[in-house]
């Protein structure tokens, strides 16, 4: 029995050919015991805006973007240290044009107490963008 439904390749392709890919990058130390995967370590989870005409498409650039990123150099205390990629952690088909307003991201999060959405909840002062150094 053959199924006559066409299936789609993809379950989510965006329209306008734009995604986001969360890319996780890893700072790592000279002497670091490598075995040891409770290691504490400082990561940065960058959200990078791809152009791409499908899923694959943005895939491979995400990794090409990932792998780029990698660097390694010696610090300001002579140690040799680096930056690793470590993968995707998400990659998002975008579905409105880019304009002012446009809805780019968005998360749900199910049975939450109504306490814990507004403890999520920043003031001015303390969103990033206003953060001092």
């Amino acid at each position: 029995m053959t199924n006559s439904r066409k299936e789609k390749p993809y379950a989510f392709v965006s329209p306008i050919n734009w995604y986001i890919a969360g890319i996780m990058i890893r700072f790592e130390g000279n002497g670091e015991n490598q075995s040891n995967s409770n290691r504490r370590c400082l990561a940065w989870e960058n959200q990078h805006l791809i152009k791409a005409k499908n899923p694959d498409e943005a895939y491979k650039k995400a990794l090409k973007i990932g792998k780029e990123s990698e660097d390694e150099y010696v610090n300001t205390d002579g140690e040799n240290v680096k930056w690793v990629f470590e993968g995707l952690t998400t990659l998002i088909a975008l579905y409105e044009d880019l304009e002012d307003g446009a809805e780019i991201i968005w998360i749900e999060h199910e049975n939450k107490a109504v306490k814990t959405i507004k403890g999520w909840i920043k003031s001015k002062e303390n969103l990033e963008v206003f953060q001092k150094d």
